[in-house]
């Protein structure tokens, strides 16, 4: 909590440093009479006559009045300190604030009550432009990040921010507009233009996407939704000479107008090294109906359960799937279909190297299920327990799944006989290495088991990096 001043209050609500009272003044008090004062104050009614808001520069003051209302509710002095607290936390939580303190003081002027009670909050705006340099992890990539930021740009909290990234597989650089709608932090909305090159080596492929999007984020009870239209200018090319014929026929230029919605329910206390909770993603995306030459539906999903065992050891499921129906006649896309191998999901396998492929290059398919099992423990000996060995953890891990193209004539019947066709599956150990709450590394043993023909393996070590694991 900020620092919070309290004066001129009869009798002395509280001591110490926190509310501006030195120890030597108390140095007499006897501990009864305190204690009688201390429960005085927390059974006093008060009044919050006038909440202030000071070091207001381009921030529109209607704005703050969502989040520190209620503050005026408070009954009793123990009671503002807690709702002004509160308050303090959502002005942080907006990112347009360096510093908030809060200040409590008796009510002066002439319709001061006796009761009556002003907070004042003093804030400092951060920068009205800052720059971005770092680096991100995805999966199995990294890249560099630069950019500018513009906090606050029209006072409402708004952000406008360039990004520029250069990465070992991809290029990209956009502009963005995010707006929060006031009162309600949690719900806003992102508007991007961008232009994204990737290379994908496993398909002999190169992609250029120039493209617009916009994303509503909104809560529905413990549930979390996106709703996104995009539409992008895609250009397809060869990686290599060596590109097989199947994707050649692929290269080109197509344009996708796509609505997508996705629900979220995470109840896990971390995204990276999870202890407890579970968490269900199902996302849905609709191509062709507003727009472009690229038709299909897909449907996609994500189940996660941890649970926590003795000896401070974790034992986790996972199990993902999705399936894509081409619409209108038309064939999918290499650049829509799902992939599926490498130290992110089957692990023991090349990146991306299950399922069709032609002359060595891999093509994807219309539909996929993985599943996997994990134990994660500490390091043998527990060594730098409580400091830097808290960042690694041992694996133990099982996985299994299969990537496939259905015939969309047939039954649902024998649309599972297929995705239960030539499994592949894998198992082994390793060390895994928290990277903040944003990414982790793994370096595991493998075996890979269940291998078909054309399946590239990594039979041994294999080291993954990434945001999103199996």
């Amino acid at each position: 909590m900020g620092t919070v001043h309290a004066k001129s209050l009869d009798p002395l609500p509280m001591y110490g440093r926190e509310l501006g009272v030195s120890p030597d003044d108390l140095v007499e008090t006897p501990n009864v009479e305190r204690e009688a004062k201390q429960e005085f104050l927390e059974n006093k009614d008060v009044v919050v006559q006038h909440v202030n808001l000071q070091g207001l520069g381009r921030t529109k003051e209607d704005l703050l009045g969502y989040e520190i209302s209620d503050v005026f509710n408070a009954k009793n002095l123990i009671d503002v300190m807690t709702k002004a607290y509160v308050a303090r936390q959502k002005l942080l939580r907006m990112g347009i604030f360096k510093e908030v303190e809060v200040l409590i003081d008796t009510s002066e002027g002439t319709d001061a009550l006796p009761n009556g009670l002003d907070v004042t909050f003093m804030v400092t705006e951060i920068k009205r432009m800052s720059g971005i340099y770092n680096t991100m992890v995805g999966n199995n990539e990294g890249s560099m990040v630069l950019g500018l930021k513009f906090p606050n740009t029209f006072g409402r909290a708004e952000k406008l921010a360039f990004q520029f990234s250069y990465g070992t597989k991809e290029t990209s650089y956009g502009l963005s507009f995010f707006k929060p709608q006031p009162g309600h932090f949690e719900r806003d909305l992102t508007l991007n233009i961008y232009k994204v090159t990737g290379q994908f080596p496993w398909s002999s492929l190169k992609e250029t996407d120039r493209g617009m999007s916009a994303e509503l984020n909104f809560p529905v009870g413990v549930t979390n939704h996106t709703l996104k239209w995009e539409g992008v200018w895609r250009e397809l090319g060869c990686l290599a000479r060596s590109a097989s014929f199947a994707v050649r026929e692929e290269s080109g230029h197509s344009l996708k107008s796509a609505l997508s919605h996705t629900v979220s329910i995470d109840s896990r206390n971390s995204a990276i090294f999870p202890s407890r909770g579970a968490l269900l993603r199902i996302n849905q995306e609709l191509a062709g109906y507003t727009g472009g030459d690229t038709s299909f539906l897909k449907e996609d999903f994500e189940l996660q359960l941890n649970r926590r065992l003795l000896w401070d050891s974790v034992l986790s499921a996972s199990l993902w799937g999705g399936m894509l129906y081409p619409l209108k006649g038309q064939p999918s896309s290499i650049a829509d279909r799902f992939y599926l191998g490498g130290p992110t999901s089957v692990r023991g396998f090349g990146m991306y190297s299950i399922g069709p492929q032609s002359e060595g290059d891999y093509l994807g398919g219309e539909a996929y299920w993985a599943g996997g099992l994990h134990l994660y423990t500490p390091l043998p000996f527990r060594p730098g327990k409580g400091s830097f060995g808290d960042l690694f953890r041992t694996h133990f891990f099982l996985n299994a799944g299969n990537l496939c193209n259905l015939n969309y004539g047939e039954g649902p019947r024998a649309h599972l006989q297929k995705l239960a066709e030539c499994i592949r599956w894998s198992y082994g150990a390793g060390i895994v290495l928290r990277l903040g709450d944003i990414a982790r590394l793994e370096l595991n043993y493998c075996v890979p088991m269940g291998v078909q023909s054309g399946d590239r393996i990594c039979d041994g070590v294999q080291f993954g990096a990434g945001i999103r694991f199996l």
